[in-house]
């Protein structure tokens, strides 16, 4: 059977020949694993190099291994030392070569009961080196290999398919298709398979149905995680995410609703994970109300921006938070509030003295600007007021309405 390899993975077919090491010596630190097995035995020798592959000294486990790969050994110890081989190459990064050793072992023995097990490892080799097409290919060789073969082992094949199954979704998920991986890992759910990560495979489809604008169906897989996993740490990105979707689905109660349990959600819960809560509660925060805020809801809006304000007592955090706050209150008519918030500003910039960024200086600056801008602005209405009052003359009406003489 013809393997077409990348040119990178003619990197030493020779290197499956034995090393310049005597591996037919027992290691001293590696006692032998198989009692009344003389170490030098082809038993003996694989008991070795696993030995040495699970404390991790791969580079003395390989030439144990490759030395096995001779024809004075029976074939069985052959298989299994090739088919091990390529595990310990993968382990040390060397993919090119871990690609070579696997699709040895298939050209090999094409009917080994391993054979999907090894077509599995190419398919994840070859999405590490970022070839996407080939990867596929070889998840979906899986099923096929594994439905032609029969193993006394009824939960070997069955889990190997899922896990096929689920590196196809996950390979058209971290490349962008979305769409693809919507639909795959939505199969992957029907199949209510108590081997399936449901919480990853869940949480993968809900970003991928977000990206592409399935609203609708985003929204129904957000709550049904919220139900199923109440303690998942991946529930503030959930209840983001179900937050965003009803605002684009014109549901602005419910997704504002959303917004205001992630930022009070119980403080035990933001403790197991508190970085994680930060920013998804942050960023939840600032985009919905943002969002309000565009499109003159301002009241959703300012209820969002205080609850934020709660959330970091720092500076770096308080001064764009209450400068929001400001502006939504000019937006509602109540200037006396939005100054308090300047001013609160102001408060900072003796605190921050040297160490201000530019951003935070030009917050600072902007907020005492409108200090004086808003005051103007009184003083301004003030003085209108009483221009007009002073000469309009005095109406029982209560209007402002000027007299009318007659002749």
């Amino acid at each position: 059977m013809q393997t077409n390899l990348p040119a990178a993975a003619d990197k030493a077919v020779s290197s499956l020949e034995p090393a310049p090491v005597d591996a037919n010596t027992p290691d001293s630190n590696a006692p032998s694993l198989v009692a009344g097995v003389p170490d030098d035995s082809p038993e003996g020798r694989l008991a070795n190099a696993r030995y040495l592959a699970k404390t991790g000294q791969l580079e003395k486990a390989e030439p144990k291994l490759i030395s096995l790969l001779t024809n004075n050994v029976p074939e069985t110890f052959q298989q299994t030392a090739l088919f091990e081989l390529g595990t310990i190459v993968r382990q040390e990064n060397d993919l090119p070569r871990a690609v070579t050793i696997n699709a040895q072992f298939l050209d090999r023995w094409p009917n080994d009961l391993r054979v999907p097990e090894v077509l599995l490892r190419q398919g994840q080799i070859y999405r590490q080196m970022g070839l996407n097409n080939l990867a596929l290919t070889k998840f979906y060789a899986v099923m096929t290999a594994a439905l032609s073969l029969k193993s006394d082992r009824p939960d070997y094949y069955p889990g190997l398919v899922l896990e096929a199954q689920t590196e196809i979704a996950d390979t058209h998920y971290l490349t962008g298709r979305y769409n693809e991986a919507a639909d795959y890992y939505s199969r992957l759910l029907k199949l209510e398979n108590p081997a399936l990560n449901r919480p990853q495979v869940q949480m993968r489809l809900l970003r991928s149905l977000t990206s592409i604008g399935r609203n609708e169906e985003a929204v129904g897989q957000a709550r049904d995680f919220l139900a199923r996993f109440p303690d998942a740490p991946d529930q503030p990105e959930v209840r983001f995410y179900l937050a965003q979707a009803l605002k684009q689905l014109n549901q602005n109660n419910e997704a504002l609703q959303q917004v205001l349990l992630l930022l009070r959600e119980e403080k035990a819960k933001i403790s197991e994970h508190p970085d994680r809560w930060a920013y998804w509660q942050q960023r939840a925060g600032n985009e919905v109300a943002n969002q309000l805020y565009r499109e003159g809801d301002y009241m959703r809006a300012l209820d969002i921006y205080i609850n934020l304000a709660q959330l970091d007592p720092a500076p770096v955090w308080q001064l764009p938070v209450k400068y929001q706050i400001g502006l939504t209150y000019e937006r509602l008519l109540q200037p006396q509030k939005a100054a308090e918030n300047y001013r609160d500003i102001l408060k900072f910039e003796s605190m921050l003295d040297t160490n201000a960024t530019p951003g935070q200086k030009a917050i600072i600056d902007m907020a005492r600007w409108r200090v004086e801008y808003l005051n103007w602005e009184t003083g301004a209405e003030a003085a209108n007021h009483s221009l007009i009052s002073s000469i309009a003359p005095h109406n029982p009406s209560g209007t402002n309405r000027p007299a009318v003489s007659t002749p």
